[in-house]
């Protein structure tokens, strides 16, 4: 593999300090030339400009347009929410390789980023969309049956609602087996990051929704499924980390060696499945909904759920009060029929955001 020229999205965000960490054990592989970040993180950005030195770096949306423009051979978009739209957006018009991470920016923009993409030219990042990319390797597309997503269940699988109505926030971002930051872990544990992550599926493999499961599988050593038209299943398996799909997405399709830790076979373990409880986790059942009937609406259960998470973390909402809003401003969005453009994905993320808010803080309907 020759050097690679990559610009990291996001870079002091969870996914962007591990790329990092990749580059600088594969100093003959990447080489980074342009870096951005939110600016939540200033000190640590400067280090990382000292670092590794690129030939741009800025901070805010506008920085990340930029360096998503700018000629490279991969550019890893790790930023968090809908503001990652416009820079993936910049990265396919540029024609550069996206490694997709922010899958907010799929989720919303939906056939915008479609028909902007060439065949290939987006590689998924999310562990279970990475898992299932590399299982599709096993077979063609006209064989593949179902996509199986899986979920670890957050740290309340098996709790009633009852229960869930007392969670806090510090105990919502105590995740079993992962820290993400705030939005992603929160999302974890109301299973809204596995309802967004059946959507970004269906868009990114072009298979119909109702064809895509989600299973839990509390110690997350099965990344995502394929099942075969012959009843074959073709998983890819690897620790609870994210090393791998980042260097998959950096190196795609080539692997990099050394980029994590294999399962230790010669210890026992017990992995167990089980079925979402939809009663209890309604999310990726709305979810579903939102990804069926296309359009706006994906763009306006994500919008609303941000807004539904900081509320949540400012004390201004309970935990299952996180998913009751999201479907009932879902349920009031009128979807637009025509041909979609930015503006209308951004009209209608506005619009939820407002929605969301005026809910939150209990206004008459």
């Amino acid at each position: 593999m020759s050097t690679r020229d990559i610009v990291i999205l996001g870079s002091t965000g969870s996914i962007g300090t591990q790329a990092l960490d990749l580059v600088r054990a594969n100093p003959d592989r990447f080489r980074v030339v342009a870096l951005t970040a939110g600016g939540s993180n200033r000190a640590l950005f400067e280090r990382q400009v000292a670092e590794f030195a690129p030939a741009y770096a800025g901070l805010g949306e506008e920085a990340s347009v930029e360096a998503a423009s700018r000629g490279c051979d991969v550019v890893l978009n790790g930023i968090t929410g809908a503001v990652g739209l416009r820079p993936t957006l910049a990265a396919l018009e540029a024609g550069n390789t996206l490694a997709l991470a922010n899958k907010e920016s799929l989720i919303i923009g939906g056939p915008l980023v479609k028909d902007r993409a060439r065949p290939g030219q987006i590689v998924p990042v999310d562990s279970e969309h990475s898992a299932i990319a590399q299982s599709l390797r096993a077979g063609s597309a006209d064989e593949v049956s179902r996509l199986v997503v899986t979920a670890s269940g957050g740290p309340f699988r098996g709790r009633t609602r009852e229960e869930l109505a007392q969670v806090t926030p510090a105990q919502a971002l105590a995740h079993p087996n992962f820290s993400m930051g705030k939005v992603i872990t929160t999302n974890s544990a109301t299973l809204v990051n596995k309802g967004l992550e059946v959507i970004e599926a269906h868009l990114l493999f072009d298979i119909d929704i109702d064809r895509i499961d989600v299973v839990v599988h509390p110690q997350q050593y099965i990344h995502s499924m394929v099942e075969f038209v012959d009843g074959a299943v073709v998983a890819q398996l690897g620790l609870p980390t994210m090393m791998v799909p980042i260097a998959m997405g950096l190196g795609w399709p080539e692997r990099v060696p050394g980029a994590e830790t294999p399962i230790d076979w010669t210890q026992a373990s017990d992995w167990r499945f089980e079925p979402v409880d939809d009663e209890v986790f309604p999310a990726v059942r709305l979810a579903v909904q939102a990804g069926r009937t296309g359009q706006t609406a994906p763009a306006v259960y994500n919008a609303a759920n941000e807004v539904c998470v900081e509320a949540f973390h400012d004390g201004r909402l309970s935990f299952t009060g996180i998913v009751d809003v999201i479907a009932s401003v879902v349920g009031r969005h009128d979807v637009r029929s025509e041909t979609l453009t930015v503006e209308d994905v951004l009209a209608a993320d506005a619009w939820a955001r407002q929605e969301a808010d005026r809910l939150v803080r209990g206004e008459a309907s």
